[in-house]
């Protein structure tokens, strides 16, 4: 497989699939309205065949793009975008609270014919212009598989507080709205994707909402073709980890009224930063055609080694 990847300074970057479709763009370049958070994202993301499977900027929440780096509640600061949720008094539209995560530039860039690899440099700036956090985001488009009609992108954060005083993390959740827990890499499906099914290791888990798991899968039909897709949502080992993780993560994962999952690291319970620490969490992404089943994501995802 032959990975073709073209970058337009200061905006975006694309990687194309040997069959001629662009799997994978990467916008950088900061978004026009602050009050949904600019960060940079990946959308659109495209199986093999060529089907959409991220959403951008949908009527029920404009700041919701594709595949984005997020921390909905971070020591007052809302780094998702949109409104604020703000205990006994709902969701508000607080702009003095939503914060940016601004490009500082690539590191590293590296192309090969089946691999695809990009180190980024980023800050965390709060309204006031405050800088908080330098993360360093790693990802990788790798193991394009065209039997198996799938491939794979890997997306890795490590981030450290530059503040004098601790960054704490939470969630609406923690703020007081029950299972509510979204922060952290967040997937927005398309449209289509309303009412798609949800898989996990166990099969008699119904409710994943706020559950613990190594992976998630999330499958659905499409709108104008008769195909499906599906995508997989797995934690590199280390993020279970209770040595290694700073946080126990947990899902954020819905199909209806909206499709989304997010990679919860402060679902129920806050967490703090001291400054001048760090921590890091790696996570990947199967992107792939068809209606895959629990079997066929369990010995897909045992194929790709960490």
């Amino acid at each position: 497989m032959t990975l073709r990847v073209s970058h337009t300074h200061g905006d975006h970057i694309a990687v194309t699939a040997a069959g001629g479709t662009e799997i994978l763009r990467y916008v950088y370049r900061p978004d026009p309205d602050p009050f949904e958070s600019r960060k940079p994202y990946a959308h659109p993301v495209r199986t093999l065949a060529g089907r959409t499977v991220t959403g951008y900027r949908p009527s029920d929440h404009r700041w919701h793009k594709g595949l984005q780096m997020t921390a909905s509640h971070l020591s007052g600061q809302n780094f998702w975008g949109g409104n604020s949720y703000v205990h006994g008094r709902g969701y508000l539209a607080l702009p003095e609270r939503v914060g940016s995560m601004r490009h500082d530039g690539f590191d590293a860039l590296t192309a090969a014919d089946d691999r695809f690899a990009a180190t980024e440099n980023l800050t965390w700036v709060a309204y006031d212009g405050a800088e908080w956090a330098r993360e360093r985001r790693g990802l990788v488009v790798h193991c394009v598989d065209e039997e198996a009609g799938a491939w794979v992108l890997d997306w890795s954060i490590h981030l450290t507080n530059v503040r004098a005083e601790p960054l704490v993390f939470g969630s609406p959740t923690t703020a007081g709205r029950e299972m509510a827990g979204y922060t952290g890499l967040q997937w927005r499906g398309p449209r289509d994707f309303t009412g798609g099914r949800v898989l996990a290791p166990d099969p008699d888990g119904d409710d994943l909402m706020g559950s613990r798991s190594p992976w998630l899968a999330f499958t659905a039909e499409h709108d104008e073709v008769d195909a499906h897709s599906t995508l997989v949502f797995a934690h590199a080992p280390e993020n279970l980890d209770a040595r290694t993780a700073i946080h126990p993560s947990h899902w954020f994962v819905r199909s209806e009224p909206i499709p989304s999952v997010a990679f919860s690291w402060a679902f129920f319970e806050e967490f703090a930063l001291p400054p001048g620490e760090s921590f890091g969490y790696r996570y990947r992404i199967v992107v792939a055609d068809g209606a895959w089943d629990r079997d066929r994501v369990a010995t897909h995802l045992a194929s790709l080694p960490w």
